[in-house]
């Protein structure tokens, strides 16, 4: 094999590799790095989400979304008994919200 040909191949090679690299690394997580014990009041939340170490998190959280689009991190459901009211409320409103949808 001439020089030429062996430098196209490598190159061509290590671009392909570059490629699959890139294209296998997986997204920043945006996560609650911290959380506060002061209550959310339900009516300003929007939606919730269950934050784990599993997803990539340091720490385990809940986190609620308000209206205004705010991030509020909240400790997990599992150890904080407000967490756990607040999110049953929200289901609550939220199904009754989805039967009223239904009806119309």
């Amino acid at each position: 094999m001439s020089t030429p040909f062996r430098a196209a191949v490598l190159l061509l090679l290590v671009s392909a590799f570059c490629s699959y690299a890139s294209a296998n690394i997986e997204e920043a997580v945006d996560c609650c790095l911290s959380t506060s014990k002061t209550h959310i009041p339900l009516h300003v939340v929007k939606t919730y989400a269950i934050q784990t170490t599993a997803s990539g998190c340091r720490i385990p959280a809940t986190l609620f979304i308000t209206k205004k689009n705010l991030r509020l991190c909240a400790p997990p459901a599992k150890r904080s008994k407000w967490v756990t009211k607040l999110i049953k409320r929200f289901e609550r409103r939220s199904k009754s919200r989805q039967k009223k949808g239904k009806k119309n």
